[in-house]
């Protein structure tokens, strides 16, 4: 008896020696972020022609292998990168849509790590234990549009069943030649949702999918669950109370649900939304450092001690989460005052070749918005909605447009100038009024869909301006508004 508890003891000692060192290896790896993070990916519209100029950068490794693995639609190649000898296989792929880029810059940060000259220990253990494979931009002929679905027009992660796509029939294959003991699945999610019941945006949400409608819980699926304990803990660090868990409704078509059916302990991983952080560059960095940790767990087996039970602990993903949230402000409509509250969205629209975009506001919701928050959010108590105007004179030069002073413009609430069809010539404008033809019709109507473009007085003047979405408090004006339309 004596022997079984100091055995129990010992291996309870080592345990905890073993999550330590994670958690000082993840803290190292944060701190120093900056040295290995890819300089040459800075935005989240990246490319298949950009993956494969960063693969032949790595390829001089000779500890890197290298093999094209297959091709999409449009002929694009399909590329696995390994390494490390170990006898546990860990298979990463990313991007499967094609407009969920944060993990697949994030691959890149981690092989930048792989071949530094830092953490030689830790790399040690990983490299001998696992086999890393990793397959960047699964969809790379939907990232070339920055759209979810592939050339087909179908989404890849629900074709794990008939695989009429080549790109789902690579993952298959691949998933099996490796048979991967560990298999993350890495995707982007909407900035919208949050931790249920919290402001906190769902920064990253995981998930261990439900491998049929019972959601049992066998060792798979336990292993993953506590691969997703451990990496939570690393980013509750860095992200307070910003992680959320993904819905586990069984999806008889999806990937990650048939890989864990299939015997690959399957974490889910989808980034959100960080404040003022459009391109996802603080996500990426925890990506970066919330796998790692994970590979080290794997590679230690440290993650073996986690509670399953601390897994239902992470809350739900919810989405009640606004751009813009105002609250009990005062509208007037046929003679009668209400008090209301205005949720507005800012949706991104894409440029022509999908490398960049401009934004366009508009009203998402309207009423009690209570159980809801915002990004951002103003106290509207006592303040009146006035709908923006149309400046009266037409402006048919960039001098004209020039000589007027849009702080004043927005003052004596002017949402919109009247320009000539000279000026016509590009969908949004960085000056801070929309701008409209002569033959524009004005909305008058307070309405969930309609562009975001009001002012908000009180005491009979403007306090603040929303023009496309964005707030600008004009009692100290600066440049708010990031961008707004241009209505042909």
């Amino acid at each position: 008896m004596k022997r079984i508890f100091i055995q129990v003891l010992a291996v309870l000692v080592i345990s905890n020696i073993s999550i330590a060192q994670n958690d000082e290896f993840s803290e190292e790896l944060f701190e120093g972020y900056s040295e290995f993070k890819e300089k040459e990916i800075t935005k989240r519209r990246i490319k298949h022609k950009d993956v494969i100029s960063l693969l032949e950068k790595l390829m001089s490794d000779e500890d890197i292998k290298f093999q094209k693995v297959g091709e999409s639609i449009k002929g694009r190649s399909l590329n696995l990168i390994s390494l490390g000898t170990g006898k546990t296989d860990v298979f990463l792929w990313s991007q499967m849509h094609g407009d969920e880029s944060t993990a697949t810059m994030a691959i890149f940060d981690i092989l930048n790590f792989f071949k530094s000259d830092e953490f030689e220990d830790e790399k040690r253990i990983m490299l001998k234990e696992l086999k890393i494979h990793f397959l960047p931009m699964l969809n790379p002929d939907g990232a070339e549009k920055f759209t979810r679905r592939n050339a087909l027009g179908i989404d890849v992660n629900r074709d794990a069943l008939r695989l009429q796509s080549p790109e789902a029939k690579t993952l298959k294959r691949i998933r099996d030649s490796l048979d991967a003991d560990f298999g993350f699945n890495l995707h982007d999610q909407s900035k919208y949702y949050n931790a249920e019941r919290t402001e906190k945006p769902a920064t990253i949400s995981f998930l261990a999918p439900a491998y049929n409608y019972e959601k049992e819980i066998n060792e798979v699926r336990g292993n993953a669950m506590k691969i997703i304990v451990g990496m939570n803990k690393v980013l509750q660090k860095y992200a307070p109370g910003q992680v959320g868990r993904y819905n586990d409704d069984f999806e008889p078509r999806a990937f990650g649900d048939n890989i864990q059916k299939w015997g690959t302990s399957t974490i889910l991983i989808e980034s959100g939304g960080y404040p003022n952080d459009p391109e996802k560059q603080e996500i990426r960095k925890l990506n970066f450092v919330s796998i790692l940790a994970a590979l080290n767990a794997i590679a230690t087996e440290s993650y073996k001690n986690e509670e399953i039970s601390e897994y239902e602990n992470i809350p739900n993903n919810d989405r009640m989460l606004f751009d813009l949230k105002l609250t009990g402000l005062h509208y007037e409509m046929d003679g009668e005052d209400f008090v209301l509250d205005i949720g507005i969205n800012r949706s991104e629209t894409d440029l022509e070749g999908n490398s960049d975009f401009y934004y366009s506001g508009r009203i998402a919701d309207q009423g009690d918005l209570s159980t809801s928050y915002g990004y951002e959010e103003v106290d509207a108590s006592g303040l009146k909605l006035e709908m923006g105007e149309i400046y009266p004179e037409t402006i048919n030069s960039k001098r004209e447009l020039d000589d007027l002073d849009p702080v004043n413009l927005l003052k004596e609430g002017y949402a919109y100038l009247h320009v000539s069809s000279e000026m016509m010539d590009k969908k949004h404008s960085n000056y801070p009024l929309n701008m409209v033809s002569e033959d524009f019709t004005l909305e008058k109507d307070l309405q969930p869909g309609t562009g975001a473009n009001f002012f908000l007085y009180k005491d009979g003047e403007v306090k603040y301006a929303i023009i496309n979405g964005f707030l600008s408090n004009l009692e100290e004006p600066h440049e708010d508004i990031k961008n707004t339309i241009i209505y042909n």
